[in-house]
């Protein structure tokens, strides 16, 4: 009777010791295929500024319409407005991260 016990004990044993390197087998290509996979950044919203509210986006568009409004009316050169007006373009994105994200 007890060898019968230890022959199914060997038995349930080897068996387990087999789902268990399948298991650790399945595990290690899960890993590595996560690992190839490029991780999703959290936060990202798809949308210009996503860490801006609607408000703060309608403010920040609102001034570079004013500015960009305020050279053509005020600025002679036709190349200087050009200009000026891609200078304002360019910063606004560079501006609004320094105005608007910093930590105390």
């Amino acid at each position: 009777m007890s060898k019968e016990r230890a022959k199914r004990r060997a038995l349930l044993a080897a068996e387990r010791a087999k789902r268990m390197q399948k298991f650790e087998r399945r595990r290690a290509r899960r890993a590595a295929l996560r690992r190839m996979v490029p991780k999703v950044k959290v936060g990202r919203t798809g949308k210009i500024f996503p860490r801006r509210s609607r408000a703060q986006r309608s403010v920040i568009a609102l001034l570079v319409l004013v500015v960009l409004l305020l050279v053509w009316t005020f600025v002679d050169s036709v190349a200087a407005r050009i200009g000026i007006s891609a200078v304002v373009i360019i910063a606004t994105p560079a501006l609004t991260v320094l105005v608007l994200d910093r930590r105390i």
